[in-house]
């Protein structure tokens, strides 16, 4: 990230997957060029994902959890 411009610093949140079963994660978010991206990691630095994110969401904070959910539950669980 060394001409990247930081959006969001690192946010530690728990996502629910299941009833039952949860994750502790954080992630953080930040524009390269015109790209923006959700970086996420476990709570001990280990790269989980990184998404590049869809235009409409560039800049909806409420939006990086939605993802978040998103990418642990479908992408990541695959």
């Amino acid at each position: 990230m060394n001409r990247a411009t930081l959006i969001q610093d690192w946010t530690q949140s728990e996502v629910l997957l299941t009833f039952s079963r949860h994750r502790e994660v954080k992630y953080r978010v930040y524009r390269d060029g015109e790209r923006h991206f959700q970086e996420i990691c476990e709570l001990d630095d280990t790269p989980v994902h990184t998404l590049e994110l869809p235009d409409g969401m560039k800049l909806d904070r409420s939006s990086y959890e939605v993802l978040l959910r998103y990418v642990l539950m479908d992408v990541v669980a695959a």
